[in-house]
């Protein structure tokens, strides 16, 4: 991210200043104006940051907003609408797996910014927390996860692991009132894991899981799925995996790839037949992520993650509920109809 006046520009200068410049696991996530600074939202290895520079005829000084989480969602955004009437003040949303969305004004020269207004709890929270964790992945790679649930390791916990892993899309620890109800309020324990082909971690993250990297992902969701249980959080048959759309090629390839370290696995609207993805609805215009399965040499790559060329009869396959929807118009229920068929065919239970 570079900065310069737009007069010194004009005038022949290219004296760039360099305001931002990613590393291995900081990414920039967006960028505004409010009141002639310039705000920088940042994820510092998940933890969200906003930098503030405010050029001037000697330079660029540089400060951080204080006060907010550092683990959960913050977005933050001009006070004013119109740029002409900012005096440089600022709203943020903040929320976290136990926090809901809770808006905070954020005034210049006030480090310890209140709560303004927040969205009613729909679940009980008391005595359940909120952790960061690391995984080791295949190939070393560090594979950071959010743990929400009662506090301490029982060997046992139930859990729910879910992820995404595709398009450059940073999944974040954010507020759900269904699974807050359903399970943390039950005893039960979440797990959302940040896995290559996100954009957690900037362009180098995205592209880690792109193409033949995209089994690289699946490994990563593993990874965490047995850290849980180097913790002592559980145990793999108490584990319970869901994701959907991209996810769906994730959630299936535990089933053929790493049975033993799931209880029950739930696929939703998935995509699943890597061989035919590219002839189905919206499929052709995913070739940049996944690789194009008409040319042989990219068949290669994407035949080892097309779970529904890789199942086999006779395998501790964990049970599988596969969920689909005729009126999704970008994934098509044909990858969740052949998946199960075929699984059914085999004497599975799907």
């Amino acid at each position: 991210m570079l900065g310069i006046s737009l007069s010194a520009f004009l005038a022949g200068s290219r004296d760039f200043a360099v305001l931002f410049e990613p590393e291995s696991r900081r990414a920039l996530q967006g960028l505004f104006w409010a009141g002639g600074r310039l705000v920088l939202s940042i994820l510092d290895e998940l933890q969200p940051q906003f930098e503030i520079c405010t050029p001037s005829a000697t330079g660029w000084s540089r400060e951080r907003l204080g006060g907010l989480p550092e683990i959960g969602v913050v977005d933050v955004w001009p006070l004013d609408r119109h740029s002409s009437e900012s005096n440089g003040e600022l709203l943020a949303n903040v929320q976290d797996p136990l926090t809901p969305p809770s808006l905070l004004p954020i005034e210049r020269g006030v480090e310890s910014p209140t709560v303004l207004k927040q969205a009613p709890k729909t679940f009980n929270a008391d005595g359940l927390v909120v952790t960061q964790h690391e995984a080791i992945s295949v190939d070393g790679e560090r594979i950071r996860y959010v743990q929400t649930g009662p506090a301490g390791e029982t060997g046992d916990a139930p859990v729910y692991m879910s992820a995404y892993g595709g398009f450059g899309l940073a999944v974040k620890p954010h507020y759900n009132s269904s699974l807050g109800k359903l399970w943390l309020e039950r005893g039960g324990t979440t797990v959302q894991a940040n896995l290559r082909g996100g954009g957690e971690f900037g362009t180098r993250w995205h592209d880690a899981g792109r193409f033949a990297g995209k089994k690289l992902s699946h490994d990563d969701f593993a990874a965490v799925a047995a850290d849980l249980v180097r913790r002592g959080v559980t145990q793999p048959k108490r584990i319970a995996a869901q994701a959907g759309s991209n996810g769906g090629i994730l959630i299936t390839n535990m089933l053929v790839r790493y049975p033993e370290r799931f209880g029950a696995l739930f696929c939703t609207i998935p995509l699943i037949d890597m061989r035919r993805y590219t002839k189905l609805l919206a499929g052709a215009s995913w070739i940049a992520e996944y690789g194009d399965p008409d040319k042989p040499e990219e068949w290669e790559w994407l035949k080892t993650y097309s779970a529904y060329h890789n199942a086999k009869p006779g395998q501790p396959y964990p049970p599988i509920l596969i969920a689909t929807t005729r009126r999704d118009d970008r994934v098509h229920p044909g990858h969740a109809r052949k998946m199960a068929a075929k699984l059914q065919a085999m004497g599975y239970e799907a």
